[in-house]
């Protein structure tokens, strides 16, 4: 929580510029919030800046979503048009940048100072994803959700579901300082890369 704090006070400009340039860039508010299953099950709202124009159907994303976790669908797949989770046209200008740079997850730090979220945990799914677990997997709800993860620096958008429920519960089982420390760092560096991490 002292991070999020030190890090809200450091970035708030470039989170005011951020939301002004989601504003002028497309209809819609700023900020999106969506309900998400955190520790022990418990539902709360996350806090994201938007990246898809406002009230989209996501219809299809859900369908994909709901095979992801059940095992049905490939990450490799998802660049075949028939896995495609919601049409990129649908994700704004500034959405694009945001998802390539992982900013748009900047304002789950609210979410750190609620005690909703950790900087470092497993990332949170909506409740239909969570209806899709298999028995073994909520494993993963035992501690707080985080803005990133022993996944998302292991290849999160390259691996299937259930290898990064595995990395979830490997840090479930090992949470240590160093090991948050070091996700932390790998997060950093990983963020350069051109397809981000979250």
């Amino acid at each position: 929580m002292l991070i999020a704090v030190v890090a809200l006070l450091i970035l708030w400009p470039l989170l005011v510029v951020i939301a002004l340039l989601v504003k002028l860039d497309s209809a819609g508010p700023a900020l999106f919030l969506q309900t998400r299953i955190g520790k022990d099950g418990r539902p709360f709202r996350v806090i994201k800046f938007r990246t898809m124009r406002h009230n989209v159907d996501n219809t299809a994303h859900k369908a994909f979503m709901r095979s992801f976790v059940r095992g049905e669908i490939c990450p490799s797949q998802a660049s075949n048009a028939l896995y495609k989770p919601f049409d990129q046209a649908e994700v704004t200008r500034i959405g694009r940048i945001l998802r390539r740079t992982s900013f748009d997850e900047l304002p789950q730090l609210l979410n750190v100072l609620k005690g909703e979220m950790s900087l470092v945990g497993p990332r949170p799914n909506v409740p239909w994803e969570v209806a899709e677990y298999k028995e073994w997997h909520m494993e993963r709800l035992a501690v707080l959700p985080g803005i990133t993860g022993l996944a998302q620096v292991n290849g999160r958008s390259s691996i299937v579901f259930d290898t990064i429920v595995q990395y979830d519960i490997a840090y479930v089982r090992n949470q240590d300082p160093w090991l948050d420390l070091k996700i932390l760092w790998r997060t950093f560096a990983t963020v350069r890369e051109p397809h981000g991490v979250m």
